[in-house]
């Protein structure tokens, strides 16, 4: 699916549909900005300020939407603190300057942890349809302050293995509560590990292939 941009008179909102998991924030929070099951056009820049349509984007968890100026300047600026969210039942979801897989991928992106998604590395929602259980509050590790907390956040979906993540990186919980502070960790995308959200190995003896 190709990405859908759509220029305001202040700001162009660039959708990308592959990389939607219907986190709905975008309807529930805007539905004059963001208006669902309508022929035509349904994305109108010019109902809500430069700084709300950036709140909105900034609110999609996946990364689908994006923000530029008129000539096409980034408007969302890194975080402070580069993090990831284990979401209860679903995906990984970064805060950071991602690069994944060697290519860049802006500030924010969820990644499958059930091993159903038909769009590897990218989660496309199928933890639903798959019923996958784990949860989003796993226990806290001892960790230190990380010297820096920011910075371009390297993930690598490894073959028919974990996702292979380097730079500076908070883990949160589903309810905020810091997990692990880490600079470098290999987290579970095949869905079946016994200590999620890290890998311990199982991919290999259930034959995950991706």
């Amino acid at each position: 699916m190709a990405i859908e941009s759509v220029r305001g008179k202040e700001v162009v909102i660039h959708f990308n549909g592959e990389r939607c998991i219907h986190s709905r924030h975008c309807v529930l929070d805007r539905p004059d900005v963001f208006v669902p099951n309508v022929s035509g056009e349904w994305i109108h820049p010019d109902r809500a300020t430069p700084a709300e349509l950036l709140e909105l984007a900034h609110n999609c968890p996946s990364g689908a939407i994006r923000c530029t100026a008129l000539d096409g300047a980034e408007l969302e600026t890194p975080p402070l603190v580069n993090t990831v969210r284990v979401r209860e039942n679903g995906p990984l979801a970064f805060r950071a300057p991602v690069r994944v897989d060697g290519r860049e991928q802006g500030h924010r992106v969820t990644l499958c942890r059930c091993g159903a998604s038909s769009h590897k590395p990218f989660c496309d929602g199928s933890h639903s349809a798959a019923s996958f259980i784990a949860s989003g509050e796993s226990a806290s590790k001892e960790s230190t302050a990380l010297a820096q907390r920011s910075g371009v956040l390297t993930i690598e979906a490894v073959k028919d293995g974990p996702l292979h993540v380097s730079g500076n990186l908070e883990m949160v919980s589903g309810t905020g509560r810091t997990i692990n502070r880490v600079t470098e960790c290999w987290l579970c995308r095949c869905g079946h590990s016994a200590n999620k959200p890290y890998c311990d190995g199982t991919h290999k003896r259930i034959g995950f292939r991706s």
